[in-house]
């Protein structure tokens, strides 16, 4: 599939229904082909990466998921400046699933820990730089002088001397006649013309008109549509199955069992919900229908109250609590959340006998692609999966098993005709691979000068690998590694320091969720920290810098975040300002946020400042989008973000009752870049963490009232005012 589809309006308009100027809801594609561009007859094909044709187009293949981060620009931006190309010029096309588009170090292809520009850059850069030594030594040939007395220059090859040039277009086929070179020269960063500027997003214009193709969009000839009715209680079984209303239900095809549940299938969308609403199903609900949150947090406490396994140690933090100047002690708990991506899951399969075709949005090429291989029974390469654009990933489009695509894959492969799973907003909210929910209950003393001699951190949470097939190499003694990551190897200067943790009993499943642990060990490290400072009686963003005088990286981050903040400056009168700063994913962010709190408790952030130093940078302008991204999705969960249970049902359905911050509750979001050499980190993620303590900390600054649990209510906040 091409990553950026263009087709003409009129081409557009038959596509598929459009409502309310524009909005495309099915895109019929043939079956068995591609959608979109289809590479012309005569092309140049250095490598993996690169098609270049005798049209002149030029098209780079990326082996990442676009699910809004950018990477259908970034990658190719450091692919256009070896090349030598206008990044504008490029088209892009989704890698095919093969072993050539295996992420760099997981061996597999997938997109996932912010990690697509920083395992990347090297090999696409490579991969340019290899094909503009290709063309210039090809236009070298056909003049019959030597390489060196050529240059590459926006899509040509000049001959310095004599002024002659050739577009790459017209030396594609005497360039694929040549041997790629055995060693490349990648340019100086001083030499750099694409990378490090802002760059407009190319996927845009395509998601403006409308001609991009997600998941949700694609329908393909004799399709149905199914959707499943699934356990209400996790790990729960159908013992009886009463489908005859259900199939009564104009439109419905079959009733089908599959291993998530019942599927419903049906020509249309509404047929299938009305069919699923039709269905009488008495279910096994098996040891989690008595799951509540409330009995679970007490059997987290009570785990909190003996030793866990030691993920970390220095000192003798029992023996310097004791002899402490002053000693404070505090719980801080985080819930389930969910990632509720715009685009709810969904996938179109096709099982054939020779052949499965699959259309879908996902972050785990290989993993999908081999469920499906088992399900059939075909050899993989006979599995053709197409990576369309994703409406949102955050983690729930990487799962270990390929749920959801199994789900189609079984209901294609028992109807004999292509089909189409599509979950609700509620299948969704209700479906679990949810963030883990965490207790943690931390003790720390300070010396006579105020400063931190010891610190304990206890955590108990679920694991996100027990049962996956990543538990091998995530799981060590014990200790889920994303479970204690921002905590364990917290960067703070302190003597005396133990993080131990308890892994609580597994059954809800539980998954990454965008920055995975550090979304909820930054907002305990980053809160106890400042209430650390506050009993010292000290400023928390001096605080901070004292302790972090051996990590010259976020100090810089530090300080800029709170020098653009204005820090120390006044406010208008009922505003704070937090503080928090934290490193994941080989980047470090601070943040500044600016905060109210209304007479009913509610909480208006007006501002956040971020500061993010990650290393050498490819599109500021994505940088700077990508933190306001994070802040959203933070302040999102910070505000409103938790999913409960009670009997052993999740009580949220719908962004009515698991809300995301609207547009009048989005702050002013500003974006400042520390300049550096270091290797490039992570943007996607790293985002996230920093927001809920910064915004609990200014909360504190206004009216004194400490929260440590979230969400962040209005009924907490006046809890804690109120000393309850």
């Amino acid at each position: 599939m091409s990553g950026i589809v263009t087709m003409s309006r009129r081409d557009f308009l038959k596509a598929g229904a459009v409502l309310g100027g524009g909005l495309i809801i099915g895109v019929h594609l043939p079956l068995g082909t591609a959608a979109g561009m289809e590479p012309p007859g005569e092309t140049f094909t250095p490598n993996a990466f690169i098609r270049i044709g005798t049209d002149d187009s030029i098209t780079v293949i990326v082996n990442k998921a676009e699910m809004g981060q950018g990477v259908y620009t970034a990658l190719p931006m450091i692919v256009a400046e070896e090349l030598e190309v206008d990044p504008s010029t490029i088209r892009v096309e989704a890698a095919p699933v093969t072993p050539a588009y295996n992420h760099a170090e997981w061996g597999i292809q997938a997109t996932g820990g912010s990690t697509s520009v920083r395992t990347e850059w090297e090999r696409l850069a490579k991969a340019g730089a290899a094909a503009r030594m290709m063309l210039i030594a090809a236009a070298a040939r056909e003049w019959k002088v030597k390489p060196d007395q050529c240059r590459a220059e926006k899509g040509f090859v000049l001959h310095r001397a004599s002024g002659r040039r050739l577009s790459y277009g017209k030396l594609a086929e005497r360039a694929a006649r040549l041997k790629p070179p055995a060693e490349v020269r990648l340019k100086d960063p001083k030499e750099h013309t694409v990378i490090g500027r802002p760059v407009r997003r190319l996927d845009t214009p395509a998601k403006v008109n409308g001609t991009a193709i997600f998941g949700l969009d694609v329908a393909i000839p004799g399709m149905l549509t199914a959707v499943v009715a699934r356990p209400p209680v996790f790990g729960a079984k159908a013992k009886i199955i009463r489908h005859d209303q259900a199939e009564k239900v104009p439109g419905v095809k079959r009733v089908i069992p599959i291993d998530a549940g019942v599927a419903v299938v049906a020509d249309s969308f509404p047929a299938a919900l009305k069919g699923r609403e039709a269905l009488a199903i008495e279910w096994d609900e098996g040891p989690l229908a008595g799951l509540d949150s409330g009995r679970q947090r007490d059997q987290y406490a009570e785990m909190a109250k003996k030793p866990g396994a030691v993920a970390a140690r220095r000192g003798d933090p029992d023996t310097a609590l004791k002899g402490a100047a002053k000693r404070i002690e505090a719980i801080y708990e985080v819930p389930y959340l969910a990632h509720a991506p715009m685009e709810p899951l969904n996938c179109v399969a096709s099982v054939q006998p020779d052949r499965c075709d699959i259309w879908t949005g996902t972050q785990m090429q290989t993993g999908d692609r081999n469920a499906a291989a088992k399900i059939t029974g075909l050899p993989p390469e006979k599995i053709t999966l197409r990576t369309m654009f994703l409406g949102g990933g955050f983690g729930r489009r990487a799962v270990p098993d390929s749920h959801f695509v199994r789900e189609a894959v079984q209901v294609s492969k028992a109807i004999g005709k292509p089909a189409k799973v599509i979950w609700t907003r509620e299948d969704d909210i209700h479906g679990g691979w949810y963030r883990p929910t965490f207790h943690n209950e931390l003790a720390a003393g300070l010396d006579a000068a105020g400063m931190p001699i010891a610190w304990r951190h206890r955590i108990v949470g679920q694991s996100i690998a027990i049962g996956t097939p990543f538990e091998g190499g995530m799981v060590k003694n014990g200790i889920d590694e994303t479970s204690v990551e921002g905590a364990a190897d917290s960067p703070y200067e302190i003597p005396n320091f133990l993080c131990d943790y308890h892994m609580a009993p597994a059954g809800v499943p539980v998954l990454w969720w965008r920055s995975v642990g550090h979304s909820a060990t930054c907002f305990v490290k980053e809160g106890f920290i400042d209430e650390l400072a506050h009993l010292a009686g000290k400023d928390p963003y001096q605080y901070r810098r004292q302790l972090l005088k051996k990590h010259p990286r976020l100090v810089g981050a530090l300080d800029l975040a709170a020098e653009k903040a204005g820090w120390g400056k006044a406010l208008p009168e009922g505003r704070g300002r937090g503080i928090a700063v934290h490193e994941s994913f080989g980047s470090i962010v601070a943040q500044v946020a600016e905060v109210s709190v209304g007479t009913k408790g509610e909480i208006r952030v007006h501002r956040v400042v971020c500061a993010v130093d990650c290393g050498r940078i490819v599109n500021p302008a994505i940088i700077a989008a990508q933190m306001e991204s994070g802040v959203a999705f933070g302040l999102s969960a910070a505000l409103h973000g938790a999913i409960t249970f009670k009997n052993g049902r999740v009580e949220q359905s719908n962004f009515l009752d698991y809300p995301i911050i609207r547009m009048d509750e989005m702050p002013r979001v500003e974006t400042h870049i520390v300049r550096s050499t270091e290797k490039p980190g992570g943007i996607g993620e790293p985002g996230v963490p920093p927001v809920a303590p910064a915004v609990a900390n200014a909360v504190f600054a206004v009216t004194g009232a400490r929260l440590r649990t979230l969400p962040m209510t209005p009924e907490r906040v006046l809890a804690a005012a109120s000393g309850k």
